[in-house]
């Protein structure tokens, strides 16, 4: 598993853990079944703190991504893939919901929401 952590970003470091172990999921990285790092390990690896590494793998667990078996770890979840991939488009989905709200409270049309989405993804 490869880890990589922005301690300048915006995003909290237990959310980057989150959403680079779903990506390891989704993709096929990480199988099912498969064991995590315990919270101790993958905390000194990424020299974070611990309650970091739990809180992830908590709100992973909430969404059925990893299953913990106290006294033996915390392994991927024998879920369907497309579960995962749907839970992902849904939460993608509500961030563009609340951006939007975000902009209309702005003051900002819808026309204006669409071409500032429209130069953006154009940028890629």
């Amino acid at each position: 598993m490869h880890i990589i952590l922005n301690n300048s970003s915006m995003i909290p470091i237990y959310e980057q853990l989150m959403e680079q172990i779903k990506n390891e999921i989704i993709s096929g990285k990480l199988k099912e079944g498969e064991g995590l790092p315990s919270v101790r390990a993958l905390s000194g690896t990424l020299k974070i703190s611990a309650l970091t590494v739990k809180k992830a793998y908590d709100r992973l667990e909430e969404e059925h991504f990893v299953v913990t078996v106290h006294g033996k770890g915390t392994f991927v979840a024998s879920a369907d893939r497309q579960l995962a991939v749907e839970a992902r488009r849904k939460a993608i989905e509500d961030e563009f919901a609340q951006t939007i709200e975000k902009a209309k409270t702005a003051g900002l049309s819808k026309d204006e929401i669409r071409e500032i989405f429209e130069i953006l993804i154009l940028e890629e």
